[in-house]
């Protein structure tokens, strides 16, 4: 197997649904702009409240990519 270097960075997704949407929308938007996204790992929930009320839940999440460079 040839060496590989990965980069990690730090997105946060809000869904007004669910945590678990949450996650998968910050996947969605970071799968539109970079190639080979390899582990995503959940590190953080919380949920903004207004009045009383949940509004939206966040889910903060690393995700991997393959580094090639220039990123």
């Amino acid at each position: 197997m040839a060496d590989s270097v990965y980069k990690v960075i730090t997105l946060v997704g809000t869904s007004p649904d669910s945590w678990e949407k949450a996650a998968a929308n910050a996947i969605t938007m970071a799968a539109k702009s970079l190639r080979d996204l390899r582990i995503a790992e959940v590190v953080e929930l919380d949920m903004q409240i207004e009045n009383g009320k949940i509004t939206n839940y966040r889910a903060k999440v690393k995700v991997s990519f393959k580094y090639e460079g220039g990123v």
